[in-house]
């Protein structure tokens, strides 16, 4: 039994309740006007189907892709000093505040046909990123790697040294310290960072529709389909593609609460 002294002050938790009645009520709205009857025969339409499977695919293999460069790319923000590397790190942090609109306009201008490299990928190897598939991938690993670095960083700081010293007078190299000790270590904040980067891809707009374009079958993410939805008017199907989205999302949020507490 809380004591006077143990009580929440009733100005905290009412400023609480009303935080938290500000993220409940959209969702609640959402479920009231959920076409719950006809949800089967809106998710089950071609371009849905092909809506969804682009999401899980696109980020999927953005994930992997964050996660095969942004453990190194922690490590040396963490572990090696270098000039510049405040700026390093405000780089790749800065997609975290940039409007994704922006974010797609400099990957356009980075990476189109005419852009600083795109063109020497397509003259080189005929590789052309916008408005294709591969597009998507780019810029959800634009938009999304940042989380993952800075979780995985904030790990890698934190560490205790002393257990890799104690490995490596065992005669460990840096490699086995880092794959039998540090890693399995910091193994919470790397599933920690992996799904909230992949959350973040898996919800991501405007970068993808400014670099790659809303192609049904090719480009169309479920981002694209819930706004070409609601743009044209078609409120229920949003609504159906938005709670598949708010579902997938809460799913991953609740099964990995344990992986974020020990992050």
């Amino acid at each position: 039994m809380l004591t006077k002294r143990d009580r929440p002050p009733a100005l905290a938790v009412a400023l609480a309740a009303v935080a938290i009645a500000f993220f409940v009520l959209p969702l609640l709205g959402m479920l009231l006007r959920a076409p719950w009857s006809e949800l089967g025969g809106l998710l089950s339409d071609q371009a849905t189907r092909d809506a969804l499977r682009l999401s899980l695919e696109c980020s999927l293999a953005a994930t992997v892709l964050t996660i095969v460069f942004g453990i190194p790319l922690a490590w040396v923000l963490a572990r090696v000093e270098f000039p510049g590397r405040r700026l390093a790190r405000a780089c790749v942090l800065l997609p975290m505040v940039l409007p994704p609109v922006v974010g797609g306009l400099a990957l356009f201008l980075a990476f189109g046909r005419r852009g600083i490299v795109g063109e020497y990928l397509d003259d080189w190897f005929g590789v052309t990123l916008p408005f294709t598939t591969g597009g998507v991938i780019v810029a959800e690993v634009f938009v999304s790697m940042p989380f993952f670095v800075i979780t995985v960083e904030a790990a890698l700081r934190g560490f205790d040294h002393r257990y890799e010293d104690a490995a490596a007078t065992l005669g460990a190299s840096r490699w086995t310290r880092f794959r039998r000790v540090t890693l399995p270590l910091i193994a919470p904040s790397v599933i920690a960072g992996a799904a909230l980067a992949w959350a973040r891809a898996l919800g991501e707009f405007g970068a993808t529709i400014t670099f790659a374009g809303n192609l049904s079958g090719k480009t169309q993410t479920m981002p694209l389909a819930i706004f070409l939805k609601f743009e044209v008017g078609d409120l229920d199907g949003a609504i159906a593609l938005g709670l598949v989205l708010v579902a997938v999302s809460l799913i991953v949020l609740v099964s990995l609460r344990d992986h974020w507490l020990r992050a």
